[in-house]
């Protein structure tokens, strides 16, 4: 495994988000098994939250799915970097911020969230263009 991947592995178990990404992993029952980059992907989670497809806790890759594309796997891998990058659980209240500008600016949750862009819109089955715009009528 390269370096970098390392890195992230001990980073995100050091500030405690794989720890919290195997933990949500068994509370919602899903199965988990060695990924590529260092990455644990977690295959057949319960719960209907979030609504993603996918959600990355630390180096955790969770899906309600059975299997998950190769693009969709260097999306989630590139989320498992932000967390590392923004030292761990600080995160979780960052991307919840970031996801309710993009809200605010477009009308949906990824288009404009940061962090999404960050890990490529495409790879993650997101529209780079916003669904809707909220503008009044009057402006």
């Amino acid at each position: 495994m390269d370096r970098r991947f390392r890195f992230r592995r001990a980073a995100n178990y050091l500030n405690l988000a794989t720890p919290l990404g195997l933990l949500i992993s068994i509370i919602g029952g899903a199965a988990r098994q060695p990924g590529p980059n260092g990455l644990i992907l977690a295959f057949g989670y319960r719960y209907r939250f979030p609504i993603a497809g996918a959600f990355t806790v630390g180096n955790v890759v969770l899906t309600r799915w059975d299997a998950l594309d190769d693009r969709l796997v260097r999306h989630e891998g590139r989320h498992a970097t932000q967390w590392a990058w923004c030292v761990g659980l600080p995160m979780l209240p960052l991307y919840l911020l970031a996801m309710l500008v993009s809200v605010i600016v477009c009308g949906h949750q990824a288009s404009y969230n940061v962090f999404e862009r960050l890990a490529d819109l495409e790879d993650g089955g997101y529209p780079r263009t916003p669904l809707r715009w909220r503008r009044s009528a009057g402006g």
